[in-house]
């Protein structure tokens, strides 16, 4: 940017699509060129730009500008990236430097790929297992046939006649043996075939658009004030929803409403504000406290009160200009007078209602300005020289206009965690405002500005619990002299086009920052999203590990961390960063491969020392902070893996200053490297990247567009339709297609193997035992309809208990429901029951006489008699499995079997020539003959028993999650605490992020103090 529209060269820019941010970032030109008003002015304008080559980075950029023979550095200050919108400015002037695939957006953009859940992919190698099988079964079949053709002249005579076809002249030649073999193993392929679920894939994809009909439905996950329900915009991933590990969540927008409210302060050592954050009210209901009873009556006695946004202070010791009568009023009013002064909002006038609002580079500068102009300090007017406000005066009661003149402003950076101002007010006064973090501050005060600095630490430590933001406001009297000093060396820094400029300014601002007299301390609350820590809290209690991805400064993250409970006080925090005094020297000189050499060593080392603080720990809980230039190095080859060794060990990990691509390359790191299901959670256009990398893609249809939304798998419109999502329909879908998978194998396989059996029965003649018509009805209509039904309605426990026990959700982590033993013992129940149906059958119906007059089973009454055994088997089978009924599941289970016999009646009524042997097969065969019906009887209980004993046995004696929970609710104990806890207790791993695990530490603190005082000496 060359100039703007303002005389000194700024404008405001909104950079919702690359980091996330709603409010306004301040840019400014550079001095030489900001004079630059008109297009006549670059009539004979030259220059030559000299920067970086193009990469990733959106928060670094260096370059140089060579200007009328003079060279001026180029910061990232100067330059206004692609995707970010120009606001409350006409129009600028600029040099284009990147285009196109150069610039850093595009640098961040990354191809969407194609998503496959893992179970569909563990099908697929267990198709092509069975698959494998059929070829050798068939081979093992043709290698016999052959053999037994080959033997088959006896004299010149062929003994087996009987099998060969009249119009086949190769067919059970036992002269062309080899060939007839090779024949027999195309006819045993498309025989066995029923190994193969062809029709498991279209289920599959009926069942999965029916659930995502229901998770679309569902009411709980509708949002009313935006009208926005849960929107599943692919059906491939449902099953992946009860297998999440990891969720790696952006900050603004997804756990945070982007919306700062003013909600407490300490001035004075005095605490002011009664408002309860988001946090206290989880801990509250997590404690069982009258605290939301208490705030629900006084804001139903406050109903009329409009909501102002950015403010929540209520203590009517403050408001309604009652400060005045407090015993320190001079201290309020300095307080509040800074924070109407000590900013760089830009005040905007409605001219139809004459209010105004505040257009501020961060959401909590303008929650200051606000609270300030609510409680009488109201700022109206800024010029690039003056402050204006409207300030009640504590002796008249009324509001008088005072213009500060503004001198300096030395503004706030992550490295200065602090923001001044110089002002002189209209008595010709000097005063020095700022305002900053508590790590910074104190040390900043003078003798005399302690005062209350005790009191004030003790009130802040209380905010930060309750997961507030704090900065601490002091303020000191500048004599003409030293304000002389000061301005010569600020001016002089500022001007300088060294490599060193920004360490001559903090250097100069370091100078007068100090003897500061404390006023007090701030807590603004980063609004959460409604819910957010209780949702947190229940994935953590699930065993889900939760990582923020920001693009935010490191001490805004980190408040965040506590406000939504993922850090809490006592947790132990291995902070990243490249902040180091030696990096800082080596970026004075420039030299970039030094820089680059000693920035990869500081991170590796940083690593390193967090593993081992991690190892010497079993007990205490830590939580890792990196900043985005750490990250940079940390994602590397040499040191991604140990990286991820550390993230993993800890409860919390955040983070910060996370560009788009880095964003996804996390993602892809703890996909790749964990194994597990990852899903991503974002709403803007920053946080495509992440959702497309992520096995599930998660859009928050919220105020920063429809990008995120139209990249992702699945769209809510708040984090906290997460938990219901995961935790309910996530574990309903993944043990409604595991089952579902492993019901058709079963199924798909007792039928096969009765082919196979009866093959093996008649000297693999190539003889199927049942009609075609049976065989090509068994998957479409007499078992696929229950087993869609399973699919689709079946529920272990209902939505309730889903939500009261997250453990739960642990039985699709750590894939209990598909696992290769799972797997495998129901084939192997298939390959059972096959078994026991043909010889049970064969055994009772060969050489024993079926009618009246004696004749004996032909193939037609056999293999009736087994294919209806496999559907009585196999439904029946469906029965034992499903843990909740439904009118649609008895009809489909019991409601197949009838059809078969219905189906018997009605093809057997048709005319020999279309049934051949099945022509009145069961009105005259089998109806009409008891044993017909004993052994249906005697084989389904026969083959089912042994499954029916194995569920009594393992539901009473190892019972799983779902099983106890089954349990208890049978026995009436679904709401005993006692016996909740007991399951409670089966949890995976202890919780150490959340409410819960906020209470639970500080219910230990006390318990160890205690402890402590009754076992102390008197």
């Amino acid at each position: 940017m060359l100039s703007s529209s303002y005389d000194d060269g700024i404008c405001y820019v909104e950079t919702m699509n690359l980091d996330g941010e709603t409010n306004l970032k301040l840019k400014q030109s550079l001095e030489v060129t900001s004079g630059l008003q008109a297009d006549s002015s670059f009539q004979n304008f030259k220059t030559i730009i000299k920067c970086e080559d193009p990469n990733a980075s959106l928060y670094t950029f260096v370059g140089t500008m060579e200007y009328e023979d003079q060279e001026y550095p180029l910061s990232p200050q100067q330059l206004l990236l692609r995707d970010s919108k120009l606001r409350n400015t006409d129009y600028i002037y600029g040099v284009v430097v990147f285009t196109g695939h150069d610039t850093k957006v595009m640098q961040n953009a990354m191809n969407p790929p194609s998503k496959r859940s893992k179970i569909e992919v563990k099908m697929d190698k267990l198709i092509y297992l069975l698959l494998f099988s059929l070829v050798v079964v068939s081979s093992i079949g043709s290698v016999v046939f052959g053999i037994l053709s080959s033997d088959d002249l006896q004299d010149g005579k062929v003994k087996r006649w009987y099998l060969k076809p009249d119009d086949s002249s190769i067919y059970y030649d036992p002269r062309r043996a080899a060939v007839a073999a090779i024949l027999h193993f195309l006819t045993a392929i498309m025989l066995y075939s029923y190994f193969i679920p062809i029709s498991l894939y279209v289920s599959i994809e009926i069942v999965k658009v029916l659930q995502s009909i229901f998770i679309n439905q569902d009411i709980q996950m509708y949002h009313e004030e935006s009208n926005k329900p849960a929107r599943a915009r692919t059906s491939n991933l449902n099953e992946e929803l009860g297998q999440v590990a990891t969720i790696l969540s952006d900050k603004t927008g997804t756990l945070t409403c982007n919306s700062m409210e003013f909600i407490k302060c300490s001035i004075a050592g005095t605490a002011y504000g009664h408002g309860f954050t988001e946090v206290e009210r989880a801990i509250a209901r997590r404690k069982g406290s009258l605290l939301i009873e208490n705030e629900q009556s006084k804001e139903n006695h406050e109903q009329a009160k409009p909501a102002i946004k950015g403010y929540n202070f209520d203590d009517a010791r403050i408001i309604n200009g009652n400060w005045v009568y407090e015993p320190r009023s001079d201290i309020i009013q300095m307080f509040f007078r800074l924070l109407a002064i000590c900013h760089t909002a830009i005040p905007e006038v409605d001219e139809e209602t004459g209010k105004i609002s505040y257009e501020a580079e961060s959401p909590d500068e303008a929650a200051f300005v606000i609270a300030a102009r609510e409680l009488g300090f109201e700022f109206y007017q800024r010029t690039q020289t003056s402050i204006s406000i409207h300030e009640l005066d504590p002796v008249s009661c009324k509001h008088v206009e005072k213009s500060y003149k503004l001198l300096n402003v030395l503004e706030f950076n992550s490295s200065r965690k602090r923001m001044s101002v110089v002002v002189q007010d209209d008595e010709g006064k000097l005063l020095l405002l700022s305002k900053g973090a508590d790590s910074v501050m104190f040390e900043r005060l003078g003798k005399g500005g302690r005062g209350f600095e005790n009191k004030t630490k003790e009130q802040m430590l209380e905010y930060a619990d309750a997961g507030l933001r704090t900065l601490v406001l002091a303020y000191r009297r500048l004599d003409e002299e030293e304000y002389k000093s000061f301005n010569k060396r600020f001016m002089a820094a500022t001007n300088s086009v060294t490599t060193d400029r920004d360490e001559k300014i903090e250097e100069a601002a370091d100078s007068i920052e100090r003897n500061l007299i404390l006023l007090g301390a701030t807590a603004v609350e980063d609004k959460l999203q409604n819910g957010v820590p209780e949702c947190i809290d229940k994935l953590a209690q699930a065993g889900i590990k939760i990582w923020v991805l920001t693009g935010d400064k490191m001490e805004t993250a980190i408040n965040i961390g506590f406000a939504c409970s993922l850090l809490r006080q006592g947790m132990k925090q291995i902070i990243i960063t490249l902040d180091g005094p030696e990096i800082i020297h080596l970026e004075k000189d420039g030299n970039k491969e030094a820089i680059a050499k000693v920035s990869r060593d500081s991170v590796l080392y940083q690593i390193n020392e967090g593993k081992k603080l991690l190892s010497s720990s079993n007990t205490e809980s830590f939580a890792l902070v990196i900043d985005g230039r750490s990250l940079a190095y940390a994602l590397e080859d040499d040191a991604k893996n140990l990286f991820l060794q550390l993230a993993v060990g800890c409860a919390s990990v955040i983070c910060c200053r996370s560009s788009p691509k880095q964003k996804a390359l996390v993602t892809r790191l703890v996909k790749a490297g964990s194994g597990k299901v990852t899903l991503a959670i974002g709403d803007g256009a920053n946080d495509v990247g992440m959702l497309q990398e992520a096995d599930i893609g998660v859009g928050i249809s919220g105020a920063e567009g429809m990008q995120a939304v139209m990249a992702s798998d699945i769209a809510i419109s708040q984090f906290r339709f997460l938990e219901r999502l995961l935790l309910v329909h996530g574990h309903w879908c993944y043990r409604r297609i595991s089952l579902m998978i492993c019901y058709f194998f079963y199924k798909n396989l007792t039928f096969g193997l009765t082919l196979f059996l009866y093959e093996a029965y008649s000297s693999f003649s190539g003889q199927p035992a049942y009609d075609d018509w049976y065989m090509s009805l068994y998957n479409v209509i007499f078992t696929s309809l229950p087993a869609i039904a399973l699919g689709v309605f079946d529920q272990d426990v209902s939505a309730r208990f889903c939500l009261k026990f997250p453990m739960l959700y642990q039985e699709g982590v750590q894939n209990l429901l598909f696992s290769w033993l799972q797997i495998l013992s129901w084939l192997f129940s298939g390959v059972c029951n096959g078994v026991m149906i043909f010889f049970f059958c064969t055994s009772a119906l060969q050489h024993r006489a079926f009618r009246k007059g004696g004749e004996a089973v032909g193939l037609e009454v056999l293999g009736a008699t087994m294919y209806t055994c496999v559907i009585w088997v196999v439904n029946c089978q469906m029965a034992l499995s499903i843990s909740y009924f439904t009118l649609i599941q008895h009809m489909f289970i019991w409601g197949g079997i009838a059809l078969w016999y219905l189906f018997l009646l009605a093809y057997g009524a048709i005319t020999p020539t279309l049934s051949t042997s099945a022509f009145m097969v069961f009105v005259e065969g089998l109806a009409s003959a008891p044993s017909y019906w004993i052994i249906t009887l005697f084989v389904v209980i026969a083959t089912l028993l042994p499954f029916f004993i194995y569920l009594a046995i393992q539901m009473r004696f190892f019972p799983m999650h779902h099983n106890m929970i089954q349990w208890m609710r049978f026995d009436g104990h679904a709401d005993d605490p006692e016996y909740c806890q007991v399951v409670r207790q089966r949890s995976v791993r202890p919780t150490t992020v959340g409410v819960s695990a906020r209470v639970d530490a500080t219910v230990s603190q006390l318990a160890r103090k205690v402890h402590d005082v009754v076992h102390s000496p008197p």
